[in-house]
């Protein structure tokens, strides 16, 4: 259903009847992660979260990491104010 790598994937599925008797699979409720940043970078003018993952990961779709360590539940806040520095997480994952 994620895609890999996905802040997804490892979340188990759980299932309930739906009111026609149809199984529905769902995703459990995912918790963002205790954890701290231990590098940051600033946000600059123009920059999506799309830009600042790759910048600051090297993977575009690794945003959802940006946004767990800045404890940032929309990812389009990461990228305003410009100006601004957000954490990153660090070589060995961070969060």
């Amino acid at each position: 259903m994620f895609f890999r790598g996905s802040r997804y994937e490892h979340i188990a599925d759980a299932f309930i009847d739906g009111p026609d008797g149809r199984m529905i699979r769902y995703k459990r409720m995912r918790f963002i992660p205790v954890g701290s940043a231990s590098l940051s970078m600033k946000v600059n003018e123009g920059d999506r979260t799309d830009l600042l993952a790759w910048r600051a990961l090297g993977d575009p779709e690794q945003f959802w990491r940006l946004c767990d360590v800045n404890l940032t539940r929309r990812p389009v806040d990461l990228s305003e104010p410009p100006g601004r520095r957000i954490g990153v997480p660090g070589p060995d994952g961070g969060v």
